[in-house]
């Protein structure tokens, strides 16, 4: 969402502070990030990353074309906003393992019918804001 807003040109925004952590050294606020689900540190193809990989600046940050398809697939009701810290990444990775990336590249609004038939499908069931049909 950051980088979005940045692409955007919106300079500022308002934030809400959920814990303060600056008293901690580098690794036990990474440590404290990754066991509270604050921090998603995989790359655009889905692998995991070291923290250490993880760019400094948010202009930084790679665009994954899988993010983007599983944002659509939210506003166009394929799932329900959920709490789940990250669940549009969580998708984006279930999408990136059954959708073309040339798909998502040259038609996004293929792309986007194919991802909304597998975001109902059985097999995404898992997925938090799942809102597929119940047999």
């Amino acid at each position: 969402l950051g980088r979005a807003l940045q692409l955007e040109g919106v300079e500022t925004v308002l934030v809400t502070v959920v814990a303060d952590l600056h008293k901690l050294d580098k690794d036990a606020f990474w440590t404290v990030c990754d066991h509270r689900a604050w921090a998603h540190p995989y790359d655009a193809q889905g692998v995991r990353a070291g923290f250490r990989d993880i760019p400094k600046a948010v202009s930084d940050l790679a665009d994954d074309p899988y993010r983007s398809l599983a944002g659509e697939l939210r506003r166009a009701g394929g799932f329900a906003k959920d709490t789940t810290p990250f669940s549009e990444f969580l998708w984006a990775d279930f999408l990136r393992r059954r959708v073309k990336a040339k798909r998502i590249e040259t038609d996004f609004s293929a792309a986007l019918e194919e991802a909304m038939a597998l975001a109902k499908s059985p097999e995404a069931g898992y997925l938090p804001g799942w809102c597929g049909p119940v047999t």
